[in-house]
């Protein structure tokens, strides 16, 4: 196996653990290509919410123009056999991805969020392969509260707030109020349980997206964060209908809208759209 059975209890327990050296310097090189192809090349799902912030950050999702050679990025890397013991899943497939580009020192925590807040996930067998071509101490890296992908769903943070991380996405009732949790940490550090990682080139964070993540700023020390997060399920992924009160984000999510319009509540996560990496 590729997994320890401390990073199989880490990931399912906490909701997040590093796999160290887990690309080799040719894959990661794969990976950076993608990524600066995506760079210089956004799609129609780019972010621009938090520019002239600072927060401004670089946010791409699910770029149609990068999703065959992604495919086949997915296919070739660990990542099939390594969410397959994760998980205890037979079978894996690959979602798509998001590209984060912090720069110039100068972009700070990014908020506190679920990325089941705004995609219609449900289920034990989802994962995000965080991928960082940069050096990254643990002051600067990707902050998880431990166990949170086995707690509360919150709502979604608007991500146009500089001032206020908690702005909700949906803010119509249908799930409570993110908590300030970076507020809360300021007055007692103690206050929240937070995993994070000291990362080098080629170590990979794998975390379940319900998890509540944030955080990752540069600063003069650590100038640059260039991310490649890769999404994967398995076995055990269902369709959860999302709010209906934001006409971009009703039932199913911003991407792969029409992929996904058939679904039912509580349905198998399966579409001919996601490539299958790993079963039969």
């Amino acid at each position: 196996m590729l997994t320890t059975p401390e990073m199989r209890d880490q990931f399912r327990n906490d909701g997040a653990t590093v796999f160290k050296n887990c690309l080799d310097e040719a894959q990661l090189a794969r990976c950076y290509d993608a990524f600066k192809w995506d760079m210089a090349n956004p799609g129609p799902h780019v972010y621009r919410g938090l520019n002239g912030t600072a927060l401004e950050t670089h946010i791409d999702n699910a770029n149609p123009e990068a999703k065959a050679k992604l495919d086949e990025l997915a296919a070739s890397l660990p990542f099939a056999q390594i969410f397959q013991e994760l998980w205890g899943s037979q079978n894996v497939w690959y979602f798509a991805e998001e590209i984060f580009a912090k720069e110039g020192g100068k972009s700070g925590r990014g908020p506190w969020h679920q990325d089941t807040a705004n995609l219609p996930w449900a289920g034990r067998h989802w994962g995000n392969a965080w991928i960082t071509f940069q050096k990254i101490p643990k002051r600067n890296s990707l902050e998880i509260v431990r166990g949170s992908h086995l707690g509360i769903q919150y709502d979604g943070a608007s991500f146009t707030s500089a001032d206020d991380p908690t702005d909700p996405l949906y803010g119509d009732g249908t799930y409570p109020r993110l908590p300030h949790i970076d507020r809360d940490l300021a007055r007692d550090p103690n206050s929240w349980d937070i995993v994070s990682f000291d990362i080098n080139p080629g170590d990979v964070v794998f975390l379940h997206p319900r998890s509540l993540h944030g955080g990752a700023a540069v600063d003069v020390d650590c100038p640059t964060r260039h991310t490649l997060v890769m999404r994967f399920f398995g076995d055990d992924a269902t369709f959860r209908e999302l709010p209906t009160c934001k006409p971009s984000y009703a039932r199913v999510g911003p991407l792969f809208r029409k992929e996904m319009a058939h679904f039912n509540q509580g349905d198998p996560f399966r579409s001919p759209i996601f490539r299958q990496v790993a079963g039969v």
